[in-house]
């Protein structure tokens, strides 16, 4: 993870416990927490040794995503499959829903937004895997921590963004945003052959907080999107003879309307 903003130092921790007090911390105090592979690793496995035993799997199944054929500039770059999960207050734990589209009103997304846009399951192995569960798993832990009382509704987003015949592959093309959540979770799968791809976080006065790239498995963010503006710039190929692309997973984390 290459970044202008420090993640946490790992050498001050004795436990994953600590670890994960601290990244709750962080979050509550400047609204982002960034995460790098290793310390992601350790969090992930916290209690659950099996936690990424499926990670071939689940790294592979970004090889079988749909086109997003809801893309207003025409742009054929963008592959995903989207599930809808959702969390008791407080909960360790999250459980799937029945499938549903996904909506964004045209406040937060003017390009894509204010459409119901149904996208292809997430495969039930994947979902309910190891690797799924356990990011599931942490994001409620730290999510839950910071607002105890809220029934989550969540949606877990699995995205390639492609580089391919000298065209650049754009992993926000609506710019700037909020998603209109509370709280997301971004986590690199897998980079290929590609330069740029840096996220962005600016305050909600448009002041720039943090410029970082996820490059490695497991690389990490967390952002309080009510409070911290994202984007993420475009990619292009590094060796112009081979695709590119940026697999990503997002969860979203939103206040449930029972």
């Amino acid at each position: 993870m290459t970044h202008t903003s420090s993640p946490i130092q790992p050498s001050s921790f004795q436990d994953e416990r600590s670890l994960l007090e601290s990244v709750c911390q962080q979050l509550a105090r400047q609204d982002f927490c960034l995460l790098p592979a290793e310390q992601a690793c350790r969090l992930l496995r916290h209690g659950q040794a099996s936690a990424l035993d499926d990670w071939d799997e689940f790294h592979d199944s970004w090889n079988h995503l749909q086109l997003d054929k809801f893309m207003a500039d025409g742009g054929r770059y963008r592959k995903r499959l989207h599930a809808t999960l959702s969390a008791e207050p407080a909960a360790c734990r999250a459980r799937a829903e029945a499938h549903q589209p996904h909506y964004q009103s045209r406040f937060y997304n003017p390009l894509n937004g204010g459409a119901m846009r149904h996208y292809e399951p997430i495969r039930n192995e994947i979902l309910l895997g190891p690797t799924m569960q356990s990011v599931l798993n942490f994001a409620c832990s730290v999510f839950g921590k910071l607002s105890p009382y809220t029934p989550w509704h969540i949606e877990a987003h699995q995205y390639r963004i492609e580089a391919i015949n000298r065209q650049c592959g754009k992993p926000t093309p609506e710019g700037i945003h909020r998603d209109g959540v509370h709280f997301l979770l971004m986590m690199m799968v897998g980079r290929r052959n590609l330069v740029n791809g840096a996220t962005e976080l600016y305050s909600l006065e448009h002041e720039q907080l943090a410029q970082f790239t996820l490059s490695e498995p497991l690389d990490l963010a967390l952002v309080n999107d009510e409070r911290v503006l994202h984007g993420v710039t475009p990619v292009a190929q590094l060796d112009p003879s081979r695709d590119g692309i940026r697999d990503v997973l997002l969860l979203s984390f939103r206040r449930r309307a029972d």
